[in-house]
């Protein structure tokens, strides 16, 4: 398995996986006209200091994650898909270290993720890995989100202690 930044040949795959997961397993009907992100992933995650990362095996996409960068050392996680074939195998985790890695490199503070209410494989995950469920009305930014019926996670990054 290798990860990698995002590459324009692994745009339709990345579509499809995303698809599949949000409204066939999860049946969230969340259709792909409600996220122009995924048409246009560099413009929506790899400007203003965002990033897009794939897994992949032998060239097929089995996982991703993003995040948005929303200044003030706020990230927002997006797009943290799976294949359901892979979820056993630590891809998840390797996807998630990746990204923390990254925004603890550049001093981000505070990582926010919405998560359909259904998901609650993922609720757990990131549960033991911190996040903290959180309500819209106390997010210390302005945050809108497509998924009507979704919970909002919090983490405050470790070093994040010491910045006040």
């Amino acid at each position: 398995m290798q990860i990698s930044n995002y590459q324009e040949k692994y745009k339709q795959d990345i579509i499809r996986l995303i698809l599949h997961i949000q409204n066939e397993e999860a049946k969230i009907n969340l259709p792909l006209d409600e996220q122009p992100d995924l048409n246009d992933i560099p413009a929506y995650y790899q400007k203003d200091g965002g990033d897009f990362w794939v897994a992949t095996e032998n060239d097929s996409v089995i996982g991703t994650i993003a995040f948005m960068n929303y200044g003030n050392g706020n990230a927002v996680m997006k797009k943290f898909f799976v294949d359901a074939a892979w979820r056993n195998q630590k891809v998840g985790l390797k996807l998630y270290t990746t990204l923390l890695q990254r925004l603890e490199e550049e001093g981000y503070r505070l990582v926010l993720l919405d998560t359909p209410s259904v998901a609650t494989a993922s609720h757990r995950f990131y549960e033991k890995a911190g996040f903290k469920r959180t309500s819209l009305s106390e997010l210390p930014f302005e945050y809108h989100y497509p998924d009507r019926d979704s919970y909002l996670y919090l983490l405050k990054l470790s070093h994040s202690e010491s910045i006040s």
